[in-house]
């Protein structure tokens, strides 16, 4: 097997930042594509760091995951920035006298941009948006017209719609068309800001140094623009719902396993039809990122299926997946193939063999490594160059939390391997990340301010809390970017 051509990313040893487009400082109540994302870029630059690692960035439901969205190819309209608009003379500046800017304030801005953009005197503005319609009609149009229905049936999910819209009828899309196409129109504008801002961020990063590093779920919201658009691809019923869903069994953390709840692929007709919804997923994050990371890897080898009527994963079973049919039906798609596997938790050899005959590198997390083992594989000493290590990562808590919860036990453990270092966490720690063989490097934004457990992003099987940190300027030492330079220089990942 060809194994795919290297990313930039991981060809050599670079440093860089996890941090969510919603955890950027600003005056709304959640951060976005505005002047902040490029104040961070160059901050980025000032400390020596070239990567900038994000979640996923669809469009979030009432819990705000990125992780169950209501489409893999959208953006999210809540990360627009509004300034952009009062520019364009599309929005009143009084918008931004708002304090905060909440949702619905944004969204009730964006309506009042499209009121005089669509039917008023901007027409390059329309051509542009006819435009970027039409290149990304692939995915858009299924998209567009999914909210449409979803809004015009009081936001009802999509498998209690009337059957003819449910099952996709095409006399009855067509008269929805129609009606609702006032509504569809306004969507295509959401989602032309939403990327039209993202590349002009991402060209900035780029142009910069910095690249953009993804994350994408293997699997996908039940309640998605892309499980009612390609059902075919899902093990569903005739009323559109699963019959088994996806989840992890039974193990020391959870005697009765994780019920996700997402549907599963019908992998035998995903790969009958050539991976088409794969290639079609691949090519809009590839646009987005220059490096994604693929979530749960291991599900593209096994995966977990669970009996949907159950309410824990405990009757779950293993089921083989195609991955090396798919990953290499997407190497003839894409030259390159700039992903990263997670394969964290309990991997088998056959995850491995299907992560590296792709050369893909994986995962490391240092937090995980003080269990007393020496061949325990989250020790620095263990790591191979094509691997990315973290301290912690999104689903982690913060180095000092974390410190700050351990026994004397282990706490002694962690102190002895960093070589009693006189410094105060989560330096010690975060000075072995990036003294590690890994080729790339990533460090918590909340990490880099010493923040502790209060602050972090995400708590593993908590519903509430979650996805709301956010930093200000005011928390960075004016020393800090100097100092990390410096030690980014000493261990070799300055850029180029």
């Amino acid at each position: 097997m060809i194994k795919p051509v290297s990313n930039s990313c991981m060809s050599r040893r670079r440093a860089g930042v996890m941090l969510h487009i919603t955890s950027l400082p600003g005056p709304g109540i959640n951060g976005d594509l505005g002047a902040e994302a490029k104040h961070f870029v160059d901050f980025l630059v000032d400390s020596g760091f070239s990567v900038w690692q994000t979640l996923p960035a669809g469009p979030t439901r009432s819990d705000n995951s990125p992780y169950s969205t209501s489409s893999i190819h959208a953006g999210n309209p809540l990360l627009i920035n509004l300034d952009y608009l009062v520019h364009k003379h599309w929005l009143d500046s009084s918008y931004l006298e708002q304090t905060p800017i909440t949702q619905k304030t944004r969204l009730q801005a964006l309506r009042a941009a499209w009121d005089r953009v669509g039917w008023h005197d901007d027409h390059i503005a329309r051509r542009e948006m006819e435009q970027f319609a039409r290149e990304q009609r692939e995915w858009l149009d299924d998209f567009a017209l999914f909210r449409a229905i979803r809004k015009d049936h009081d936001c009802d999910p999509w498998w209690e719609w009337p059957e003819p819209l449910r099952n996709r009828d095409p006399e009855a899309l067509a008269e929805v068309r129609v009606r609702l196409a006032s509504e569809i129109e306004y969507i295509l504008f959401e989602q032309y800001l939403f990327f039209q801002q993202w590349h002009d961020m991402k060209s900035y990063a780029n142009q910069r140094g910095v690249e953009l590093f993804g994350d994408m779920p293997i699997f996908i919201a039940h309640d998605s623009a892309e499980v009612w658009a390609s059902q075919q691809d899902f093990l569903l019923d005739s009323t559109g719902a699963p019959t088994v869903v996806a989840g992890v069994p039974p193990d020391y953390f959870s005697a009765t396993g994780q019920r996700w709840g997402n549907p599963l692929y019908d992998w035998d007709h995903v790969q009958a039809d050539g991976f088409s919804f794969w290639v079609k997923r691949l090519k809009t994050q590839l646009a987005m990122y220059d490096l994604v990371r693929v979530d749960h890897f291991r599900g593209f080898e096994s995966y977990w299926e669970i009996p949907a009527a159950d309410e824990t994963a405990m009757n779950g079973r293993w089921v083989s997946a195609p991955g090396k049919a798919l990953f290499e039906c997407l190497h003839q798609e894409y030259k390159k193939l700039p992903l990263v596997a997670e394969d964290l938790g309990i991997i088998t050899p056959e995850v491995e063999e299907l992560r590296d005959s792709f050369g893909l590198p994986g995962m490391k997390v240092l937090q995980f490594a003080f269990s007393g083992d020496p061949k325990n594989p989250h020790l620095p000493f263990k790591y191979p160059p094509n691997s990315v290590v973290y301290a912690g990562t999104h689903d982690n808590n913060t180095t000092v939390g974390w410190y700050q919860s351990l026994d004397q036990h282990t706490r002694s453990q962690v102190d002895e391997f960093l070589g009693d270092s006189k410094l105060e966490m989560p330096w010690p720690m975060l000075w072995n990340v990036l003294a590690s063989p890994s080729n790339l490097a990533i460090l918590q934004m909340q990490d880099l301010l010493e923040l502790d457990g209060e602050h972090r992003m995400n708590t593993p099987g908590t519903v509430e809390g979650n996805w709301s940190w956010r930093f200000d300027w005011s928390q960075v030492d004016p020393g800090l970017a100097s100092r990390l330079r410096h030690r980014i220089a000493m261990y070799g990942r300055l850029p180029l």
